[in-house]
């Protein structure tokens, strides 16, 4: 029992000791806590204090940082202010400088007005005086001479009108020679150069076709039972054949050249053959275009080579070779045309001229003969718009549209063609031609010449080379001969065409006759 009883103090004394050592334990730990919130506060109110100095130190220096930058904003602007007002004045100066010297001129322009309407004045005056001294002058001539003043201005003119006409025909005389001398020497070496180069045989082809005949009895089977055969013929070629008394020969007539180059083949090989029915005369017609366009393209790309032109568009070969069965006053057109290349080309080498462009054109410039006889319009026209067709560029196609003088030529490559052209046309032997044609032509020459005023008569020689103009003395004097003969020579070239050149030659001729009885 004791033992509990002192079990239980000692459980209560525990339990007393235990609270009173939490109270301690919790006043010391609140205390400890006072303290610290104690410290704190005074930790705090230092950083506080602190920053109060600082933020005042700072603002102490951004006030002086402040103020010296509106000091020295102050003084740049002041500085500033200053040369803006001395240059101000510096401009204020020189506009006062500028209104000084624009018075002092103003004041010496009113003096020099001033001065010269007094001389107008003076110059006015004299005028006057100078019409009543000219008019009495005038009067007194009038009465010296015995003429007006018209006539005498009538008598001036016809003086210097004379005098005019023969110094006028001297200075023409004059030129001409001298470019004759100039021009003439120098022409003739270039055109006799290229010709000489350029030495071409010609021979005159006709127009039409003659077929050999083995035998006479072959124009029978050629013609065929009630004409069958030569109606095929006929018909598949498009050209007349002329079966005559001619002994073993068949004439093929066509005015375009490839259709009877083609009925000329076919008849060759059906008689080589001995068949002659209309479907073996068919297919000999079809054999021989295939080889005449065989024929054709050789040519073209033979002309194409010989004249060294490049690029050229395949139609316009193909052109070109017809050109070989095409002839003009029996001259073959094709071999003109590569003669007309090679003088233009050589003739522009002699000049400094573009050598191939005159040789393209050259070349060209007759390939509207290919398709004149099947299309309407002159070679020149329709070669000028093949040629655009094809895209050939514009110097070859003003070339060779001017070649004829269908327009002005304007490029020193269009007229070194047309002076080839004219030059291989003009060849003894190169061309033959009609004789209506020739007679028409001497007549036109005569009937141009002779219709002049004060002409008399008028004669073409030299197969119409030449005219001569035989002038009346009574009406033309010897300076206006040179006048007439310029005038003639020039419509001759607007009225005319014709090959090579044609001489005027105006004669005058003066007689005195007198009787001795």
């Amino acid at each position: 029992m004791i033992s509990y009883l002192y079990a239980a103090l000692i459980a209560v004394g525990t339990l007393v000791i235990g609270i009173l050592l939490g109270i301690w334990i919790r006043k010391r730990a609140a205390k400890r806590a006072e303290e610290k919130i104690s410290n704190a506060d005074e930790e705090a109110l230092r950083i506080v204090n602190e920053a109060i100095k600082s933020a005042e130190n700072k603002k102490r220096e951004v006030m002086l940082e402040a103020k010296e930058d509106i000091l020295r904003s102050r003084n740049e602007y002041e500085k500033e202010v200053k040369e803006r007002r001395a240059e101000q004045q510096k401009q204020e100066r020189r506009l006062q400088q500028k209104e000084e010297n624009l018075d002092r001129k103003t004041d010496a322009l009113e003096k020099r007005e001033e001065a010269l309407n007094q001389k107008h004045a003076a110059l006015d005056k004299e005028n006057e005086e100078i019409k009543i001294i000219k008019r009495s002058q005038t009067e007194m001539l009038e009465r010296i001479s015995g003429f007006t003043a018209e006539d005498a201005k009538k008598y001036l003119i016809d003086q210097v009108e004379s005098e005019v006409t023969h110094e006028t025909a001297l200075k023409i005389k004059e030129l001409e020679q001298r470019a004759k001398d100039e021009a003439d020497s120098r022409a003739r070496e270039i055109v006799a150069s290229a010709i000489q180069r350029c030495a071409a045989d010609h021979v005159a082809e006709i127009t039409v076709s003659v077929v050999p005949l083995p035998n006479d009895e072959m124009k029978g089977r050629i013609i065929g039972r009630e004409g069958r055969n030569i109606r095929t013929i006929e018909t598949l070629t498009g050209v007349d054949l002329i079966i005559d008394d001619t002994p073993e020969a068949i004439t093929v007539s066509c005015f375009e050249p490839v259709r009877r180059e083609v009925a000329r083949l076919a008849l060759e090989k059906l008689i080589a053959d001995g068949r002659i029915h209309p479907t073996h005369i068919e297919e000999m017609v079809n054999k021989a275009r295939r080889e005449v366009d065989a024929i054709i393209k050789s040519e073209g790309e033979r002309a194409v080579l010989e004249t060294g032109i490049r690029g050229l568009h395949p139609e316009l070969v193909k052109m070109l070779g017809r050109l070989h069965y095409r002839t003009s006053y029996g001259q073959n057109v094709l071999q003109h045309s590569i003669e007309v290349s090679h003088l233009a080309g050589m003739m522009a080498a002699e000049l400094g001229a573009d050598v191939y462009a005159a040789k393209r054109a050259g070349l060209l410039h007759d390939i509207g003969k290919a398709v004149d006889h099947e299309m309407e319009g002159t070679h020149v026209a329709l070669g000028v718009e093949f040629l655009r067709k094809y895209h050939e560029k514009d110097d070859i196609i003003h070339a060779v549209q001017a070649h004829h003088n269908d327009v002005e030529p304007q490029t020193i490559v269009a007229c070194l063609v047309q002076a080839a052209d004219a030059i291989s046309a003009a060849r003894p032997g190169a061309r033959r031609e009609n004789l209506e044609n020739y007679i028409k032509r001497l007549e036109q020459l005569e009937e141009i010449t002779g219709s002049y005023p004060g002409v008399e008569k008028a004669y073409a020689i030299q197969a119409g080379r030449e005219v001569r103009v035989m002038v009346k003395p009574d009406q033309v004097s010897e300076d206006q001969m040179v006048i007439l003969a310029r005038e003639l020579a020039k419509k001759i070239e607007e009225e005319m065409e014709y090959p090579g050149q044609i001489k005027v030659h105006v004669l005058r001729e003066t007689t005195a006759i007198e009787y001795a009885k």
